[in-house]
């Protein structure tokens, strides 16, 4: 049954939203299904989850029902627990940020090679928000970029190759269905605005002889971005576009597009999101160089969007690296502020600790990575207590100033279903 509690949520967003996420990751790894939903106990303990995202006072959660067992074919839906869930996510006034798909599609529509996904997901997009009408936010393909590499190129998710074709067919296609589902959504909700969660990424040269690489590397980052904002790429990258398989019609079709405007820029940044590039082409993590704040600058610079913070994490240890990292990025927050950036939104994924994230969910260890502001046993960490704080003494701050920026965030209505 669709969700009918008829109490409203608050008339107006917050303008600053301070968030975390419940990890939903979802690949195919060989012939097995990850599922992260499953491997944090959330599942079994989401009123439990719930009511955490309350006590850290965080006012949104990136969320979303599984994918793999929700979409059961085209046309084919089970809602008992998304119904569930949204329900209970309204009925306490956290805004859910719904992040469609993530990293993995069902088993039916094979992987992310398949020129059909577009279309069909854009269906499935259609019968979310129309079943859910009053969800206002939406990531329909979190990580765009992140999901073609690790499927298309590195051979580690899903269809599991290891070319650059494999690479660009997964992108255009994770791309089109991005913006389908947008289309999609729009259709049911034309106020919708879409914060896309994508990985912010530099490049540094090791050497003058890696330089070139570095700038080929620096402009391929911004791939996923530029085709669903209809952003020109540089020659080069077209070039190479059309050497692996995208059609110079396909391509023309990304550059047209109204879409923008209803777009939130988010940004994904950890320690591992700058890179080192070799002599011989190779990579490796360099550390936070050049940090948040000076990264998101070029691309606000290429977009012209409002930025939302969309994810961070570190390890909790004893060392208290967490609770510094979860500092470091909201001083360079800050930093922003303090520029004609518009920020807004901050968020520490995710809620819970993850499991086996530190071999990219290759490996089926069953390791539990130590980045929640909760642990497995719902138990708050030395950052989720900092983030709490942090929430406590900001929350009445901010607002005031993103209030100037005008920034297009529009205010949820107080629609509800009959």
């Amino acid at each position: 049954m669709p969700d009918t509690f008829r109490d409203p949520l608050p008339a107006a967003a917050p303008l600053f939203l301070f968030a975390t996420g419940i990890e939903n990751s979802n690949p195919r790894v060989g012939d097995r299904r990850v599922d992260q939903m499953a491997a944090s106990g959330h599942l079994q303990r989401w009123r439990e989850d719930f009511a955490l995202v309350r006590e850290t006072g965080c006012n949104a959660l990136r969320y979303g029902p599984p994918l793999p067992t929700t979409w059961l074919g085209e046309g084919r839906y089970d809602w008992d627990f998304a119904d569930e869930t949204m329900a209970a996510l309204r009925r306490q006034g956290t805004y859910p940020i719904v992040d469609l798909c993530h990293f993995g599609v069902p088993d039916w529509i094979g992987d992310f090679q398949n020129p059909d996904f577009p279309r069909l997901f854009a269906d499935y997009a259609a019968a979310f928000a129309g079943r859910f009408p009053w969800v206002q936010l939406y990531t329909p393909v979190n990580e765009m970029y992140v999901c073609a590499l690790f499927s298309g190129r590195y051979g580690w998710w899903n269809e599991r190759l290891s070319s650059e074709r494999g690479f660009v067919t997964a992108m255009k296609h994770l791309v089109g269905a991005n913006r389908m589902a947008m289309r999609a959504i729009l259709r049911q909700r034309p106020d919708a605005i879409f914060i896309q969660s994508e990985s912010a990424e530099q490049y540094h040269a090791a050497s003058p002889r890696a330089w070139a690489e570095a700038r080929r590397r620096n402009s391929e980052r911004f791939l996923s971005l530029d085709l669903n904002y209809g952003h020109p790429v540089e020659a080069p990258m077209y070039e190479y576009l059309l050497d692996n398989g995208m059609t110079r019609e396909e391509y023309g079709a990304f550059q047209s597009t109204d879409l923008k405007r209803h777009c939130v820029l988010g940004t994904d940044y950890y320690v591992t999101n700058e890179h080192l590039v070799m002599e011989d082409c190779s990579t490796r993590a360099s550390g936070d160089v050049y940090g948040y704040a000076t990264i998101i600058q070029q691309y606000y610079a290429r977009y012209h969007l409002p930025l939302m913070h969309t994810e961070t994490n570190l390890v909790d240890d004893l060392h208290g690296s967490a609770e510094n990292w979860l500092w470091k990025q909201w001083a360079n927050l800050l930093l922003l502020w303090e520029t004609p950036v518009p920020v807004l939104g901050f968020t520490w994924f995710s809620l819970v600790d993850q499991v086996d994230w530190d071999t990219a969910l290759r490996e089926d260890n069953g390791r539990v990575n130590a980045v929640g502001l909760y642990d497995m046993d719902r138990q708050p960490r030395q950052v989720g207590r900092a983030y709490q704080r942090l929430i406590e003494q900001w929350r009445d701050v901010l607002p005031a100033r993103s209030l100037c920026l005008q920034l297009p965030l529009l205010p949820l209505t107080q629609e509800v279903m009959s």
